[in-house]
């Protein structure tokens, strides 16, 4: 395996419902896409990661697949993505497909023969159970609110469905559910593709038995299950993906089995996404209960994971943004006062980190929340679920709808702000869901060109990431632990001997710091402040360089 590749890589994510328009239908399109390849060249990323562009209803927005050979039609045809995928490769641009193997849709030809009788051939394709005692076979909670269950009077059972109910469960104890996903891997890779990200793949094994759970929702029972290793190198095996770019979506995991899905010598997946540090604003380690970011926390859990995955040979994802979670800059920045700053910050903290760095789109420029104010500008089915939940119990409207504004997947599925013009450039229609309104002002036309913009902060970080080695190659050793507003890390070990010094101030007040014994006459290599201070300003992030 060409290891190499994918360590020097920045992997550039892209919602295609809200990344460019190219047809004045209001939905982001893949020759919207294929239109914006100079500037995604530009900015120096050599992977796209394209959220579910297969088929599908679109309840949860694609998340949803009634056809995994099948490009949906809101985002064009399957010549189209031929299209883009050749006009990707004569830029140096990989395309990494997101494959839902968890669930289907249950508008899938699978779920629909599966439902009609207990004895249909495709009935073991799901997860059905009898109720019990007139109601569902066990207490578990669904990940968008209510019961994991859903009642099917046609054969008098329930199936699981750990998301939506328009989301069945696949039954992964079943080898023909898992020849039929190696077989799609087989064509899509046939197609040209160099990589997949698989959505919740830590939640595919489920427990023998299925029972209540009276300290949870149920997830300890089928995270990181008793069979998922070994499905996961069944698959990779018999997808013939080794090698490729792989990474896992990994639900409420833990240090240990990342390490086992991601290293070298299992042949399971390049990489993990874990979800951990972006829960330390959740007060309570509850998701719609606001608190300030508990610092001290994250410095905790990065430093965990990130000497925890060095020392057992694991590899981390790096991200702060996706299309389930709220922007940063507005979450852990501000996106008033130090909007700049902030927004550079918090890209220079994961990027000189040991892992493979991901770029949501339009993180590259500072967007922010769009701080909706009414329900009816969301689209998630998530969020507006919970709208009725938090109104019942009994928070006020107002309590409500900033819950909602804080946390809601909406708030990255804006569309891309492109330009100043009427919807930022990204379409020429009425756009599926509104924009935020500081569009004017933020938008890639403002900054591409601009050396002192965001976008040109984050060009810079993907072009140290391939000339630095230490960056991609190096050691880290995290420092200063008992300081919560300073983030500190050294990177050293590569080959040529740099050492990097990378310090963040994660706080709007200054936070002084000494330098450790032989840093004093380092030289800068990068900073989002012109000079240097004996203390570092509000988010501000110092790089230092020796030989």
């Amino acid at each position: 395996m060409d290891r190499k590749w994918w360590k020097e890589s920045i992997v550039y994510q892209i919602y295609p419902s809200s990344f460019q328009d190219s047809d004045g239908d209001g939905i982001g399109d893949l020759n919207g896409i294929r239109s914006r390849l100079d500037y995604l060249k530009d900015l120096g990323v050599n992977v796209l990661w394209l959220c579910p562009i297969m088929d599908s209803p679109m309840d949860d927005n694609g998340y949803d697949i009634s056809n995994y050979r099948a490009i949906n039609p809101r985002f064009g045809t399957m010549e189209d993505f031929d299209a883009l995928l050749v006009e990707a490769h004569q830029r140096g641009i990989r395309i990494v497909m997101d494959l839902v193997v968890n669930h289907t849709s249950d508008e899938h030809p699978w779920f629909i023969e599966s439902r009609k009788s207990v004895d249909n051939s495709y009935r073991d394709y799901y997860i059905w159970k009898p109720g019990k005692d007139g109601h569902e076979p066990n207490n578990w909670g669904a990940s968008f609110g209510g019961s994991a269950w859903k009642y099917d009077p046609q054969t008098d059972m329930y199936y699981l469905h750990l998301f939506s109910p328009k989301q069945p469960d696949l039954n992964w104890e079943n080898p023909a559910v898992r020849e039929e996903m190696a077989d799609i891997l087989r064509f899509w890779k046939a197609k040209g593709i160099k990589g997949f990200r698989f959505d919740v793949i830590n939640v595919i094994s489920k427990p023998e038995v299925y029972e209540d759970d009276f300290e949870g929702d149920g997830r300890r029972f089928y995270t990181d299950g008793r069979n998922v290793h070994k499905y996961l190198k069944e698959l990779v095996a018999a997808g013939g993906i080794d090698g490729m770019i792989t990474v896992g979506e990994m639900s409420s995991t833990t240090l240990e089995n990342c390490i086992g899905y991601t290293a070298e010598g299992n042949h399971e997946l390049t990489m993990c996404f874990n979800f951990h540090h972006l829960k330390v604003d959740y007060k309570n380690g509850q998701k719609w209960e606001l608190m300030p970011p508990d610092h001290m926390a994250l410095k905790k859990l990065f430093q965990t994971w990130q000497e925890g995955m060095q020392v057992h040979g694991g590899w981390n994802a790096l991200f702060w943004c996706n299309h389930d979670q709220p922007r940063a800059v507005s979450r852990f920045g501000s996106d008033t006062t130090y909007w700049k700053e902030s927004a550079e910050m918090l890209a220079a903290a994961i990027h000189f980190m040991r892992g493979t760095p991901y770029i949501y789109q339009g993180e590259e420029l500072g967007m922010t929340n769009p701080h909706f104010t009414s329900i009816d500008q969301y689209r998630d089915v998530e969020s507006r679920n919970y709208y009725k939940i938090l109104r019942q119990q009994d928070k006020s409207e107002e309590e409500t709808l900033d819950i909602i504004a804080q946390r809601s997947r909406d708030d990255s599925r804006t569309p891309m702000q492109w330009n100043s013009s009427e919807n930022a450039g990204f379409t020429t229609g009425t756009p599926w869901i509104g924009l935020a309104d500081n569009y004017k002002a933020i938008n890639a036309a403002a900054e591409v060109d601009d050396p002192d913009s965001v976008r040109s902060f984050y060009k810079m970080l993907v072009h140290l990431r391939k000339t630095h080695k230490v960056i991609s190659e190096g050691k880290i050793e995290f420092l200063y632990p008992d300081n919560a507003d300073l983030l500190a890390y050294r990177r050293y070990g590569a080959e040529d001997g740099e050492e990097l010094l990378v310090l963040c101030n994660l706080t709007e007040h200054d936070a002084p710091y000494t330098l450790p014994e032989g840093w004093a006459d380092a030289d800068k290599l990068l900073g989002n402040y012109p000079d240097r201070n004996d203390a570092l300003r509000p988010y501000e992030c110092l790089i230092l360089t020796k030989a």
